[in-house]
C-alpha cells in the first residue's frame, strides 16, 4: 500500500533510538526516549502558502510529541506537518 500525503503533511519514520549513553551504559527500551531524528519517506503537494521544503530521503530533526503515528506493512510511521519539522540534518 502506498501513502500520498495531502496539502503540508509529510510521511516520515523514526531512525533508531540509541541503546547505549555516551559512557557505555546500556538502556532497556522504557528507559529510551523517542528519537528526534527522521527520514523524509513522502512529501505532500503543499499548499498555496506552504512551499514544501523537505524531499524523500532528507533526515529531518522533528518535534518530541508531534504527528500522527500510524502502522502499515508492519513499521511504525508518522505523518507530521512541515512546521514540526525543526531543521534538515546533513
Amino acid at each position: 500500500m502506498e501513502i500520498r500525503p495531502l496539502g503540508d503533511r509529510v510521511l516520515i519514520k523514526r531512525l533508531e533510538a540509541e541503546e547505549k549513553t555516551k559512557s557505555g551504559i546500556v538502556l532497556p527500551g522504557s528507559a529510551q526516549e523517542k528519537p528526534q531524528l527522521a527520514e523524509v519517506i513522502a512529501v505532500g503537494p503543499g499548499t498555496d502558502d506552504v512551499k514544501m521544503e523537505v524531499v524523500p530521503g532528507d533526515k529531518v530533526i522533528i518535534s518530541k510529541y508531534s504527528g500522527t503515528e500510524i502502522k502499515m506493512d508492519g513499521e511504525d510511521l508518522i505523518i507530521v506537518s512541515q512546521k514540526d519539522i525543526l531543521a534538515v540534518a546533513k
